[in-house]
């Protein structure tokens, strides 16, 4: 088992996660509530990520990331390296391949609630923040818990991109699923089936939790 890569991509999940989390809650709840000009082309770019082979997204975003660019002589200026095949890039790229999974199921979840019920939160005096707080979030609860966990799972698992935009640095970029990638290439079945063994264990555990504490929520309310 290679804790290292393991340990790796558990901290680049949780950055991911963490990052995305505020990002995903304003623009699901902007997309669930309200109707602007180039709606569909912005949900259409959320969902891209879900339709691309993954080499043909991590060949994109190597390629917005290179110091050919402007976000990459930006990134070089300030902090003095590259993006590239370092975690940092690696967590920028995750941090989009994960839009979706984030985004999406927080807006079903904010669909959700109903207009009637944040507006009798209004008109009882009930500021936009606390109602966000204390009536949307509550309802919304098992939207968000869905993608924080499916963000989770799904940086866990990721190989593609991850593979194209951070290459196999050991410590540095390679994560659980290249070390089993690896393990296969060199003929290391055993080692590459309890790695593949552990990824998938983890990622039964994250579903079954999602679908537990959703259920706890719906007999709450029940």
């Amino acid at each position: 088992m290679d804790w290292q890569a393991f340990s790796l991509s558990l901290e680049l999940a949780a950055w991911t996660t963490l990052v995305l989390l505020p990002l995903a809650l304003l623009a699901a709840r902007a997309l669930a509530w309200h109707r602007f000009p180039g709606q569909s082309l912005v949900q259409a770019l959320i969902a891209l990520p879900l339709l691309l082979p993954p080499t043909v997204l991590g060949f994109y975003l190597l390629s917005a990331f290179g110091s050919g660019t402007w976000l990459g002589r930006a990134y070089e200026a300030v902090f003095g390296g590259s993006l590239v095949f370092t975690f940092e890039g690696l967590l920028l790229a995750s941090i989009i391949f994960n839009i979706p999974f984030a985004v999406q199921p927080m807006q079903r979840g904010f669909e959700a609630v109903s207009r009637e019920v944040r507006e009798a939160a209004w008109c009882s005096g009930m500021s936009a923040w606390k109602t966000f707080l204390r009536i949307e979030l509550p309802l919304a609860w098992p939207g968000i818990l869905s993608a924080l966990v499916l963000t989770f799972a799904h940086t866990l698992g990721e190989f593609g991109v991850v593979l194209m935009v951070g290459g196999n640095i050991p410590g540095e970029t390679r994560t659980i699923a290249i070390a089993i990638y690896d393990r296969v290439q060199a003929f290391d079945e055993p080692a590459a089936a309890i790695m593949a063994a552990t990824l998938l264990g983890f990622s039964l555990a994250a579903i079954a939790l999602v679908h537990g504490l959703s259920g706890r929520v719906g007999q709450g309310r029940g």
